[in-house]
């Protein structure tokens, strides 16, 4: 399984709209839903799936009924952790 950004942008959302989507995304069909990011002043809105392919997430998005702009497939991420371990080595 690989991990999938998505952006969106939804200006106006709540809390609880936000909220109203949560039963249906627990559900986790298509995709698996990992993370979500969000400034609801701006609207902008980034979501953490995993999934066998973006074309699962993008079933797992119309399923929901959630617009989106891009699904990104990731190949590399660094925690913290992975940051001050390589600062280290030097």
């Amino acid at each position: 399984m690989a991990l999938f950004l998505s952006l969106h942008q939804a200006p106006g959302l709540s809390p609880e709209e936000i909220a109203g989507y949560a039963p249906d995304v627990a559900k986790n069909v298509h995709a698996t839903f990992r993370q979500l990011y969000v400034n609801t002043g701006t609207g902008f809105i980034a979501t953490l799936y995993e999934a066998g392919s973006a074309a699962e997430v993008e079933q797992e998005f119309e399923r929901v009924g959630f617009p989106f702009d891009s699904i990104n497939e990731l190949d590399y991420a660094l925690s913290d952790a992975q940051l001050a371990q390589m600062l280290a080595r030097g």
